[in-house]
């Protein structure tokens, strides 16, 4: 069983830090890896779309990567970007994203001050259950994760379809004084 916690896949990385993923895994001896399936330009889904506040058909950017433990696929994980943030950046390419799509974010001027997470349990779809290797209908955990900037503006909607065996979700709330 691994924790989970989402604080690390929030904050920028510094010169030479590994990724959170690989940190993770590590730290309960496996190897974290991670594949780009596909980047592209396209209307997302309508609960993203409520998400990142676009209108009706609406084009957003999307990187869709496949988690890995030990090559074993773990996760799914769809990360959509407004086109007006994303188009022209490296967001937008096949590529790598040098420090991650958090530190190229901040580094953009967009630095997540609140994010929200809703998690649901439901079975794999099909193309869900042969990308992560399962039986059909195995259960997952589906986090979907929203982060806004001081104005409460949405830059990113991620959704991740996690293999349920094996992981334990650790949060941490803070509350600020009332006055």
């Amino acid at each position: 069983m691994w924790t989970v916690s989402s604080v690390p896949y929030l904050s920028p990385r510094q010169e030479g830090q590994v990724d959170p993923w690989r940190e993770e895994a590590a730290r309960t001896g496996g190897v974290g890896t991670q594949r780009l399936r596909d980047v592209s330009t396209e209307v997302p889904p309508p609960d993203v779309a409520l998400a990142l506040n676009l209108p009706p058909e609406t084009p957003a950017v999307v990187r869709r990567r496949t988690m890995l433990l030990d090559d074993r696929p773990v996760e799914l994980t769809d990360s959509w970007y407004p086109a007006e943030i994303a188009a022209g950046t490296a967001l937008a390419t096949p590529e790598r994203i040098r420090g991650g799509a958090v530190t190229l974010l901040v580094g953009m001027g967009h630095t997540v001050h609140e994010a929200r997470e809703d998690i649901v349990f439901r079975a794999a779809t099909s193309v869900e259950a042969a990308e992560l290797q399962l039986p059909a209908e195995t259960p997952v955990i589906v986090l979907s994760r929203t982060c806004l900037d001081a104005e409460g503006t949405c830059f990113e909607a991620s959704v991740m379809v996690m293999v349920a065996e094996g992981r334990h979700l650790r949060y941490r709330l803070v509350m600020e004084p009332r006055h």
